[in-house]
């Protein structure tokens, strides 16, 4: 028998992974409705939540993260319209907060043993590096700093989190809080990780300014990062020895389990800044015939002109 036509397929939308600090799919159907009525009230009349992770550090801090929305990440929903996170890599979560990578101090106590080879350094916070007429124009996330006072020995941490971008959040509030029963709804808009303005736009020319400085007095440059996020750029070259490096790429994941999702070491990846710059820089060209595609759909959306009716 000849393969039917047409049949349904599986859908993935990416959607909320960790609000306020809890895992999505363990929320209660209850739970959802309530974190998604905060998101439309008035922005003064919102009550404030605690952000998890800095709390976990002992810092005792609100969310400040519009939404509340910690990660994303991809969710299926099969032709019986039953929903659950994809598996695989395409479940994995994204991190659109930086402060998810505070959880109980983990990444500054891997990047001082690492780096410093002293897991509880002093953390100075938002270091003006660069300026302009007096005023600060550029700011290091954190510098770490070993408790010698004769050494004085420092290295500069930024975290990188991803944007996201597409369809506006409010939709997703609406849908969730209109939502009935404790099962997984799934995600109502298109949207997706920006993972060219997280690294290559953002990360590029901030390196590019800062680490020449740095490495002229022996210093190092740290870059936190998720698992997706590092995969999502190119192939930097790698050095073998702290010593050599300019750039230490610090890759965390997330592991998830009854308790929880709890932050994890990945990886570390030493590089220099030359090498960094080409795996940032890369970029996968697209084909004559993916532009027009791509173009051809643009049309039938805004103009309604299909242009694959049209002979060449």
């Amino acid at each position: 028998m000849p393969p039917q036509l047409n049949q349904p397929k599986d859908r993935y939308l990416y959607g909320i992974g960790e609000w306020y600090g809890r895992s999505f799919i363990t929320l209660s159907g209850e739970e959802r409705r309530h974190f998604a009525q905060i998101q439309l009230m008035p922005k003064r009349d919102r009550p404030v939540k605690p952000c998890l992770p800095r709390c976990s550090a002992g810092i005792q801090a609100p969310c400040t993260k519009e939404g509340g929305i910690c990660s994303i990440r991809q969710y299926c929903r099969n032709p019986a319209g039953q929903v659950s996170m994809a598996t695989g890599n395409l479940g994995y979560f994204t991190t659109t907060c930086p402060y998810r990578f505070y959880e109980n101090d983990l990444a500054f106590r891997w990047i001082g043993e690492t780096i410093l080879e002293f897991a509880t350094p002093y953390i100075v916070n938002q270091v003006k590096f660069l300026e302009h007429e007096g005023s600060a124009v550029g700011r290091i996330d954190h510098v770490l700093i070993h408790p010698n006072m004769e050494s004085f020995a420092w290295c500069a941490l930024e975290m990188q989190a991803v944007y996201f971008s597409g369809e506006k959040m409010i939709d997703e509030f609406r849908a969730i809080a209109e939502s009935t029963g404790d099962e997984i709804p799934f995600p109502v808009g298109r949207r997706r990780p920006d993972f060219r303005s997280s690294g290559p736009k953002r990360l590029m020319p901030l390196l590019q300014m800062i680490v020449p400085t740095l490495r002229r007095s022996g210093k190092k440059m740290c870059v936190l990062v998720d698992r997706m996020l590092f995969n999502a750029l190119g192939r930097m070259e790698p050095v073998q020895d702290v010593s050599n490096c300019d750039i230490a790429w610090f890759v965390v994941r997330y592991d998830e389990n009854e308790s929880g999702v709890q932050l994890q070491h990945d990886f570390v990846h030493l590089t220099t800044l030359e090498y960094a710059i080409e795996g940032l820089a890369q970029v996968n060209g697209l084909s004559l015939l993916d532009i027009e595609k791509r173009i051809r759909k643009e049309l039938l959306q805004t103009h309604q002109v299909d242009f694959t009716l049209r002979k060449h």
